[in-house]
């Protein structure tokens, strides 16, 4: 199939993954102490984090715009298969449907399908990654969006956070969650609700603690994951991911583990040391 993948920058792939797989990503900005950030390649993860933990305002993040989608449709492939943020997160996911609308209505050699992933960073990586292999392994247009479809009401998406100050005054989690963190170094478990929004699954009297119950909860999900995936990402933390990856090696039967670096948008939100699942 001749084929190309679209990803905003909340996938977070490793430069292996872009270099096996025909995708392009479309950068977010992120704005923090009146400078504006591409969250592309030149972006430093490690230095804006620390910025951004020494300063007293919370940086902004701005979805791409619908030309940013449409300069990545242009090309010889006439299939193309974009994955967003989650819709409850980020307006990335309109932006692309309203460029996908102008570019069929000027050209009309090609075919799109827009996936709101649901999730974000690590479930975004997964969908990639599935989308690239149903591609390659010969099936059709119509076949992948069904099968992608399925995919995304199927996958599951855990994190543990060290900090939720960003997801709080950003309003991606209520003032009650964050309330319960700060008392007794208590650590929750969050989670996709199926339906892109974060929900409190479990917690933990510290970090360690809070990773433990997120792997248990994997069992407690009763899929059948030997033919699933996981992805591992990360901020600034690869120790605790190849920790959780051992762990996880020990109790399920995964088919396959990826551990990824979080880029710029998913390290604004999860902060150093956060850990973000999905499979």
């Amino acid at each position: 199939m001749n084929f190309k993948i679209v990803v905003d920058s909340s996938c977070d792939l490793t430069k292996e993954m872009k270099q096996d797989m025909n995708v392009e990503i479309t950068p977010l900005t992120i704005e923090l102490e009146g400078t504006r950030y591409r969250d592309d390649d030149s972006f430093d993860v490690e230095e804006f984090v620390t910025q951004m933990n020494a300063s007293a305002n919370v940086p902004k993040t701005a979805c791409p715009s619908p030309a940013d989608y449409i300069d990545r449709f242009a090309g010889e492939e006439e299939n193309v298969f974009v994955i967003t943020l989650s819709s409850k997160l980020s307006g990335s996911y309109n932006s692309a449907e309203i460029a996908k609308d102008i570019y069929l209505s000027e050209n009309d050699n090609k075919s799109i399908h827009v996936f709101d992933s649901l999730s974000a960073s690590a479930g975004e990586v997964l969908l990639t990654l599935k989308i690239d292999y149903l591609a390659k392994l010969g099936k059709t247009y119509s076949q992948i969006v069904e099968s992608i479809g399925n995919y995304i009401k199927e996958m599951k998406t855990l994190f543990v956070l060290n900090k939720l100050d960003n997801l709080v005054k950003t309003g991606r989690m209520s003032l009650v969650k964050a309330a319960i963190a700060n008392v007794l170094n208590i650590k929750p478990v969050l989670a996709s609700n199926g339906k892109g929004e974060i929900i409190m699954i479990n917690k933990g009297r510290g970090i360690n603690k809070a990773i433990s119950k997120m792997i248990a909860a994997i069992g407690d999900t009763k899929v059948n994951l030997e033919d699933k995936l996981l992805v591992i990402a990360h901020c600034n933390c690869f120790k605790r991911a190849n920790t959780i990856k051992d762990k996880v090696n020990d109790m399920y039967n995964f088919k396959d583990i990826f551990i990824v670096e979080m880029k710029g948008l998913s390290s604004t939100y999860a902060n150093d040391g956060g850990i973000v699942i999905a499979f």
